[in-house]
């Protein structure tokens, strides 16, 4: 007779027909990649903890995850198998390479504090000798050897490097205050109630503003509960729907202790993804921020405008 999780319920408790979904889950993911995956290695895009603890826990193999760039020949980072103190890093470098951090003051980066921080330089054998013809771009990145990535690292305590931050994606509000617009969307993508955010902010004002595509079971459920109808089109429509979205962010913003000024004041909801259709994003799905500002320009400014 076949066994199912439901076959239980009237012996195991709630909590152990949980943990058989689980095993479940897990034995039919592994199968269906064959049955002999061992490692998963993830790179070009951050994985989130909580997906690489579950990748962990339904594939039966070590997920590991890599960084490196076109100008350090791929992989210069890369964690390491049963170190569960790596989940969510990038790992220690590679033997082939140097890696140090350099402080950034203009971002409140210090490379020789208690937790160093700052931007991740690699030196070694595998850099690139420069761009074709473009000199000007090669002196700025390489500096006596060292190849300046403009990610910003944290050096974790077991030698492994965390990437949290870029150190090109900030500006400066009107009040004089800098932002990483990319550390507040990390903080922010972590809302159940969102799928993704693109936060912008314009140096003559004061505030931030952000795009939102958000979850459509989350909002529909929450549309649902609050006796509000409509597709999920019209739902984002709604400026019920977006007083919920930015109340969700503002919750986590609290959680997180952000500063006054990386609270989002005003939200777009966009019930279609970010995509490269649109030239939105690339293939590894970072944002092209030029591209979201040139397209999402008239929902900025009325953003600015209704927030005032």
């Amino acid at each position: 007779m076949a066994v199912t999780a439901s076959s239980f319920c009237m012996v195991f408790p709630t909590c152990c027909l949980h943990i058989l979904e689980i095993v479940f889950i897990a034995i039919k993911v592994k199968e269906g990649l064959g049955g002999n995956v061992r490692v998963i290695l993830s790179g070009a895009a951050p994985l989130a903890t909580h997906v690489e603890e579950y990748l962990r826990v339904v594939t039966c193999a070590h997920v590991l995850q890599g960084y490196g760039l076109t100008e350090t020949c791929a992989g210069s980072f890369v964690s390491l198998p049963n170190q569960m103190s790596m989940i969510g890093t990038v790992g220690p470098p590679v033997p082939n390479i140097d890696a140090r951090l350099e402080s950034v003051p203009d971002m409140n980066y210090d490379a020789l504090a208690s937790t160093p921080r700052g931007e991740i330089c690699i030196k070694g054998e595998t850099l690139f000798s420069g761009y074709y013809r473009r000199e000007d771009l090669t002196e700025e990145v390489l500096v006596d050897g060292w190849f300046h990535t403009g990610d910003i690292g944290e050096w974790q305590p077991d030698g492994s490097m965390k990437i949290i931050d870029r150190k090109k994606n900030i500006f400066k509000l009107s009040q004089g205050e800098y932002v990483a617009v990319e550390n507040l969307e990390n903080i922010y993508g972590v809302v159940s109630a969102i799928d993704s955010i693109w936060v912008y902010g314009n140096s003559f004002e004061s505030f931030l503003v952000a795009v939102v595509n958000p979850n459509k079971e989350a909002l529909e459920s929450w549309a649902e509960g609050n006796g509000i109808s409509g597709d999920f089109e019209a739902l984002c429509e709604n400026p019920k729907a977006k007083e919920y979205i930015l109340g969700e962010l503002s919750k986590t913003g609290k959680e997180k202790k952000l500063k006054g000024f990386e609270f989002i004041r005003a939200v777009h909801l966009d019930p279609v993804p970010f995509d490269m259709e649109r030239d939105l994003i690339t293939p590894t799905y970072k944002r092209k921020r030029p591209q979201l500002l040139k397209y999402y320009q008239g929902a900025i400014d009325n953003m600015y405008k209704s927030a005032k």
